[in-house]
Formats: C-alpha cells, structure tokens, sequence
C-alpha cells in the first residue's frame, strides 16, 4: 500500500505557559531544533496577581484589547513576534472565545473588564495605552446583554446544552459566563483577531471550540479573517467516525467549515495501538481509511495536549514514557498532518524517568530534533508498508528513508529489501542494501539513504 503525502512542512512546538520574553529567549533554541511555528498561551488581558496564577486562569478572559497576563503584556509580546519574524519562525495564538472570567466571587455583574479594571486603565492611562490592540478602553467590552442565560452543563452528549450551558467544576461552582452569538460580540472576535494578525500572527487555535455553536465559529471566522492564517479547533472527541462525540461535534465542524481540527481520532488510535495491550501497529497502517484519522490536510497531530497532563478529567490519557516517544516517532515520520509537539513549565508535577519534569526540556531533545529533520526532508515522499503486525510496523519514504518501530518485549529482524545503503538517524548503525535491521524491544529506529 502506497499514500501520496503533500501537505506543506511544518512542526508545531506547543509553548504551554511560556512567558512570552522566554518565547524570545529561546527563539534560536527553537530554530535549531527545527520548529517552525510556535503556538502560545492566550494573548489577551486574564487575571494577573500577587499569588500564584494558575494555568486554567489564561483561559479566563477578562478582556481581548489588551494583552496582560501573568506571561506577560502587548510589549512582551511584540518583542517574541520580532525575534521569531526574524528567524521565519511563524506565531500561532490560544483563542478564547466561547467564554469570560468566572469573577463571581468578586462581584455579581456580567460587565467585562470590571469596573476595578476600568478605573485601573484610566489610574495608568499611559501603560494601557501601551499595551492596546483595539477599542476604547474606557467603556466595557461586553456587558449583562452580551451573554447567555447561565446555566451548567450536565449532559455532555446533548449539542445545545454543551454549546450554550456554562462549564463548571461542578454544581457548587457558578462556571465561565457564555458569550452569545451577537453582531457586537462578532464585531469585537474578528477586531482581536484582525490586530493579531496585523501584527504578524499567522494562525489560530481556537480554544474550546466544541462548545462554540457552528453559527458563531462561521460568523466570526470568515474568509478575511482566515485569509493566509492556520486555524484550527480544538474539539475533543471519544474517537474516529461512528462514536458519538466524533458525530455530535466533530463531524459537522468538518462538514460546515474548511478549518482543521485536533486529530482527537488519530489519537485515540495512536493511544490505543500504544498503550492498550490488545492494541495493534495494523490500525496505524492507514487511520483515515477506516474513520480512524483526519484527512491529512486538515489534522493537527499530538501525543499530548496541555489538557491531558493538567486537567484530571484526562489524566488516563497521559502516556508511558517510552509509549509516548513511540508515538512521537509515528507522527513525525508517517507525514500525515501537521505534529504539534508538547511542552511547558510543570504545572502538572509529572516526572519522568529520570525523575525530572516530563515535559519542560523534552522538546529540545537532540533525537526529536532529529525526528523533526527527518520529518522535513521526507514529507512529500509516498509511505509504503514494508511489514506490519500487532507490535512491528516497518514503511519507507520513497527512497529517502525507512521507518521501524517496534512495541513488543523482545527484538525483531526486519528485512528491509532496500536497494541503497541506510544510516540510523540516532545511532552509527547501517543497513547495506537487501539487508535486514534488527531492532531492540520498545524502540524505534530511523533510517537515511546514504
């Protein structure tokens, strides 16, 4: 079996939490090691105090006109933008916008900023001036009128109910204000995304976009705006096509709109071929022909997202370690989709095996690094399976390269039946031509024509 691959270049690193002055620290960092777009946390004004601010707080938003945040402000955030510009390293954005702050323990109304906020504008007009993108920021966002009526969501399976109820942490907990589906709240989404993009951002993850009704994704996300931009939805699903969620809220997303989306049902695949011990390699021989991925042109592919370490309803997600880099090594050798690689500063406390945190350096590790070079030099080359079972799979791009991974507790021997000499990208090993690999248990290697 042979699939064409031809979706353009790219590698995503997923700055989770990164200030925005570390995001410019480490740009040459993030060059080196082959990224070529960094997508970070929300810019826009969320809760920023003396105590500790937690992740799920950029998720709150308090106002889109200004950017200040506990990663930083505007002026912060201009400087990344001019230091990635310069290396062609590409900005994408965490957009919030199916939701405001939760701040009903410090006040009852629905007017956002708050007044508290407002009269912090006007007390230090010259620095919010500063960090301005658009509007007036002496009258409110958005007001009372502006959002739904307020209740929780308690059954995930009904579509209205997930698209117009509030999430909440529970029935004691009051949940995140609903925005609604109005011309001024339209108006003000496209003018933050529009001073987004003139300031160079070329793409958007839209955040929680399975609670946002496909009549506002549409409204606000029309061909101006989505022009020249990579956008795509983050829309969490129990699996591929004929699973309920992927029908409920997937399949029309698709169906309604040419944004691309979460590769939730390649995942599940990956997830379970990996980490399940009925699972087998066959089921990542080609995923979409059987429901079980996107189509390639409109997938974001991960192992890991920030929901999956952070948020406890997903913590049966998280992956071995050694599965996980398993993982890794398909999405960015099979060229389907565009890798989204994960990292951040520890909020969730997972250590590794080494026992330092899982993912704070693990995205500059030389041999991803070597995995994302491979990746760009292969990702037009067709993919043909060499062998494929339960725990090996083995497939070669074009004449470039060759692919094992082998999951199961003992070696294997592949013959590769290659004509030209391969060299392990990780290691001094080679493979002459007609040769065989032979390959340890829970590993994977990857091969170069010489």
């Amino acid at each position: 079996m042979s699939i064409k691959t031809t979706s353009q270049s790219n590698v995503i690193l997923h700055a989770f939490d990164w200030p925005y002055a570390l995001v410019t620290e480490r740009a040459q960092e993030i060059k080196a090691s082959g990224y070529k777009t960094v997508l970070v946390s929300p810019p826009m004004k969320s809760y920023r105090g003396e105590k500790e601010v937690l992740w799920w707080q950029l998720y709150q938003p308090q106002d889109y006109r200004v950017i200040d945040n506990k990663l930083g402000n505007t002026e912060d955030f201009k400087a990344m933008m001019a230091a990635l510009n310069e290396l062609d390293i590409w900005v994408y954005i965490d957009v919030v916008f199916n939701h405001m702050a939760n701040e009903l323990s410090q006040r009852l109304d629905l007017q956002y900023p708050g007044k508290s906020d407002i009269t912090c504008y006007q007390e230090h007009p010259s620095y919010f001036e500063q960090q301005k993108l658009f509007g007036d920021l002496s009258k409110p966002l958005f007001t009372e009128e502006d959002f739904v009526e307020a209740f929780g969501i308690e059954n995930w399976k009904d579509r209205w109910e997930v698209q117009n109820g509030r999430l909440t942490g529970g029935p004691e907990d009051p949940g995140l204000p609903t925005l609604r589906t109005s011309e001024h709240v339209i108006a003000q989404q496209q003018a933050y995304l529009l001073a987004m993009k003139d300031l160079g951002v070329r793409g958007y993850r839209i955040d929680a976009a399975k609670h946002l009704t496909l009549e506002h994704i549409k409204k606000v996300f029309t061909d101006e705006i989505t022009e020249g931009m990579h956008v795509f939805g983050e829309i969490i699903t129990d699996g591929g096509a004929t699973e309920e969620e992927y029908e409920l809220f997937l399949q029309p997303y698709l169906e309604e709109t040419r944004l691309a989306a979460y590769d939730f049902p390649l995942f599940k695949t990956i997830f379970e071929a990996f980490s399940s011990k009925d699972g087998s390699l066959t089921s990542l021989i080609d995923p979409y022909c059987f429901g079980l991925a996107l189509t390639h042109e409109r997938s974001i592919t991960f192992v890991t997202t920030h929901d999956i370490p952070n948020n406890d309803v997903f913590s049966d997600m998280v992956m071995e370690e050694q599965d996980e880099w398993l993982a890794y090594v398909y999405i960015l050798t099979r060229g389907e989709g565009v890798p989204l690689i994960y990292s951040d500063l520890d909020p969730s406390g997972i250590t590794n095996k080494r026992g330092l945190p899982r993912w704070v350096d693990g995205w500059k590790d030389p041999k991803l690094a070597k995995l994302i070079r491979f990746y760009h030099t292969v990702h037009e080359a067709t993919v043909e399976i060499i062998e494929a079972n339960e725990d090996l799979l083995a497939f070669s791009r074009g004449d470039k390269g060759v692919v094992v991974i082998n999951k199961s507790s003992r070696s294997k021997v592949v013959a590769l039946n290659q004509t030209n000499t391969l060299s392990s990208i990780f290691s001094d090993a080679v493979v002459e031509a007609d040769g065989a690999l032979h390959i340890e248990p829970m590993s994977a290697e990857v091969l170069v024509s010489v």
